[in-house]
């Protein structure tokens, strides 16, 4: 490792930067040091601008990856280098404001059947019963349970905020029946792959990128014609939610959003709420001439 790396991943560190984010900024400033041949902190202006020109018009990247990498640059500049960032907000790019995909309660529960293996059809169903990230679906620890109260104590979650959610009792059921598979004391879903220890012995949770995989070829054996995904579920979840007349405040604490603007997102995904709607205001006109 580079020390301009070593120097970069430190400050990301102590401005309490989660370790995820750390790992995409310090990939995006790998890139851009690729791309030019030299160390970023060599770079001029105009190359820069170049550069995001470059990922825009010729990589033809997503607006999320390329302000991800802006972030990851700008945050190099500014706090490792200590350089004054001279873009200001000129190459931020708009992000699209899209509807989340929402499965109704029926294709879920179609989709999780289609789920080979039981370890992965556990994971993806407390994902979608608890409203989880797929990050913290997969390392759910046995100590996050608190069956007395019926709650996942979820920790550093997005943001590195703790939460609790609801447990419903067939979930917290499942669970007890899943450990009993492989009784390991930390990890509620642990690594089964054979290159490392397994079951009862592991000391890592099973791969994201495998229980990803699970889930895909589940939406092709069903032949769902929507674009899901692992976090499907979770929107899913706060959509099914809503539909059942929760209130929008207590969903978002539940899935751990910082504002009600995210969750108000869900009230554009349910056809109940906009029949509900609709109904109210044939009451407001029923007195028009």
């Amino acid at each position: 490792m580079t020390p301009l790396r070593q120097h970069m991943r430190e400050d990301m560190q102590l401005r309490g930067l989660a370790a995820r984010t750390q790992e995409s900024y310090l990939a995006a400033v790998r890139q851009l040091a690729i791309h030019y041949g030299r160390s970023p902190d060599q770079l001029t202006e105009a190359e820069l601008r170049s550069y995001f020109l470059y990922l825009r018009n010729e990589q033809h990247l997503a607006p999320n990856t390329i302000n991800v990498a802006l972030h990851a640059v700008k945050f190099l500049f500014t706090y490792t280098l200590l350089r004054p960032w001279p873009f200001g907000d000129l190459i931020r790019p708009p992000i699209p404001k899209k509807l989340p995909v929402v499965l109704s309660p029926e294709e879920v529960w179609q989709l999780l059947g289609q789920v080979r293996l039981p370890h992965y059809r556990s994971c993806l169903s407390v994902i979608y019963t608890c409203g989880l990230r797929l990050q913290e679906g997969v390392q759910l620890q046995v100590s996050q349970i608190d069956s007395a109260r019926m709650q996942l104590h979820i920790r550093g979650g997005k943001g590195n905020k703790d939460r609790m959610v609801p447990l419903p009792s067939r979930t917290l059921t499942a669970l007890r029946g899943h450990w009993l598979t492989h009784r390991n004391p930390v990890w509620l879903f642990p690594s089964r792959s054979p290159i490392h220890d397994q079951g009862a012995t592991a000391t890592r949770p099973m791969e994201e990128s495998n229980l990803q995989k699970a889930f895909h070829r589940a939406v092709q054996q069903v032949g769902l014609n929507k674009p899901a995904s692992v976090h499907t579920l979770r929107h899913s979840y706060a959509t099914h939610l809503l539909e059942c007349g929760v209130n929008l405040r207590l969903i978002q604490l539940w899935l751990g959003h910082s504002s009600p603007t995210t969750t108000a997102i869900y009230t554009h995904c349910t056809r109940k709420a906009e029949v509900q709607a609709t109904d109210a205001l044939d009451v407001l006109t029923a007195g028009m001439a």
